[in-house]
């Protein structure tokens, strides 16, 4: 069971304008990292968000179009992808450089469905122990209510199913941009990045996307 227990986090300011991340400026900077193949992915991207933002979709719908449009990308370790130990990339770093590891998805994943208009309350961003694989992992949760069973968007299993329905992971903490809960499961023997909570991560991630959303 996926039980949750809401402590103290500061909240986060809402994101200006999605589409002001594709303006021409940005995309130079991207350019200049990525190369004109890392634009063009970006670029797919928007026109892919306007596409889905066109649609009468159902959230069902979102939540599926959304998993899959990301979990195509490729899978590479922070230390292979980025030459650090842990890097939580931004949306575009992961789409510009073709891929990233499971917290780069699933970021990816949470700010897309919020550009879709999925509402915050409903996306956590969960760690937990993968069992099979014996080590840290990352997914999304969706609740559509906030004592509902979450939907769990994950890249090892590319079909969403209910949480009851997910006993190989173990829940450690989620959170999203309003706070951070930690789960009763918490002594499962698995090893937080920073600190017991990752805040520090996070906090950094923010403010690389304002870095990015700036003209």
């Amino acid at each position: 069971m996926f039980f949750i227990l809401a402590i103290g986090f500061p909240v986060q300011a809402e994101l200006p304008d999605w589409q002001q991340y594709f303006q021409p400026a940005q995309l130079n900077r991207l350019e200049q990292r990525f190369g004109p193949d890392g634009v063009a992915r970006v670029q797919a991207l928007e026109q892919w968000l306007l596409a889905q933002l066109a649609r009468e979709a159902t959230t069902a719908e979102q939540l599926e179009a959304v998993n899959h449009y990301f979990n195509r990308l490729d899978f590479i370790s922070d230390a292979e992808h980025w030459g650090q130990a842990d890097y939580w990339a931004t949306p575009l770093e992961t789409v510009a450089s073709g891929g990233g590891d499971c917290e780069d998805f699933v970021i990816a994943k949470y700010f897309a469905l919020r550009v879709l208009g999925v509402p915050p309350p409903n996306l956590r961003l969960m760690y937990a122990k993968a069992i099979e694989l014996n080590q840290a992992h990352m997914v999304l949760l969706y609740l559509n209510q906030p004592d509902a069973m979450p939907k769990v968007l994950d890249n090892l299993l590319g079909e969403i199913r209910d949480g009851d329905a997910r006993p190989d992971l173990v829940p450690v903490y989620s959170f999203n941009a309003e706070g951070l809960w930690r789960a009763r499961a918490f002594d499962q023997g698995v090893r937080l990045k920073a600190g017991e909570s990752g805040v520090d991560l996070w906090g950094d991630l923010m403010m690389r996307l304002a870095q990015e959303g700036e003209g």
